[in-house]
């Protein structure tokens, strides 16, 4: 009876020990342009949310990756999702684009039409949904940080993030409205109406503050 009890204490011990290594941790993928390809950096906004995880003990459940690529516009994403996003089985994607596609047409005109940004984003999430896997928007944010909105960009971009706000809201994903939280941001703390050195360093890409902010902004969302 003893020999007993001590061989089901193993086989249960190993049983437990076999399903505790079969839980691995998730996968979150940053997907977006130079913004996004900074937030490895030092004060990066993946690197504070890592931090973060690791303070608060969830480092065994979430692995996080950023899929960021300067220049990037919408329909660049599309193209390289399956080699930088399917092809490594992520749990959770976070899409940050919009701002390459709002300034690019205006100073450029390379940039994407409303139509184009609406259909290549919508493929994009239809394919990452259809394989099970969660997806969260972000409004893009900023192009200079003057209050407002006078900055030349200010009002593509409220058109755009209204976009990613009508996907979110019709494919049922979570939103990080970073727009909005901006805008409300510069507002109170922007008070001499600067175009940068706020949250930016050059009018779009983030300094330590814009960083913390982004970082701050988006991890409840990601991980509640």
């Amino acid at each position: 009876m003893i020999k007993y009890s001590r061989l089901l204490i193993m086989f249960s011990t190993v049983l437990l020990l076999s399903s505790m290594a079969l839980v691995q941790p998730k996968k979150v993928f940053f997907f977006g342009d130079s913004i996004t390809s900074h937030g490895p950096d030092a004060d990066g906004f993946i690197t504070l949310m890592q931090k973060r995880l690791k303070d608060e003990r969830k480092t065994d459940q979430f692995e996080l990756f950023g899929a960021g690529v300067p220049g990037n516009k919408v329909y660049d994403l599309f193209f390289r999702l399956k080699q930088d996003i399917l092809d490594k089985a992520p749990d959770v994607v976070v899409i940050y684009i919009g701002i390459n596609d709002v300034w690019h047409k205006a100073e450029f005109g390379t940039g994407t039409d409303e139509g184009r940004y609406i259909s290549f984003y919508s493929s994009m999430i239809e394919i990452l949904k259809s394989k099970g896997i969660r997806v969260i928007l972000c409004t893009p944010s900023i192009i200079g940080e003057k209050k407002n909105f006078v900055n030349p960009q200010d009002g593509g971009l409220n058109q755009y993030s209204q976009i990613v706000r009508d996907l979110a809201l019709k494919y049922e994903c979570d939103l990080v409205d970073l727009r909005k939280a901006m805008v409300e941001y510069e507002i109170k703390n922007n008070t001499a109406d600067v175009e940068k050195g706020v949250l930016t360093r050059d009018r779009v890409h983030m300094n330590a503050t814009g960083n913390k902010f982004i970082a701050d902004t988006m991890y409840p969302i990601i991980f509640k």
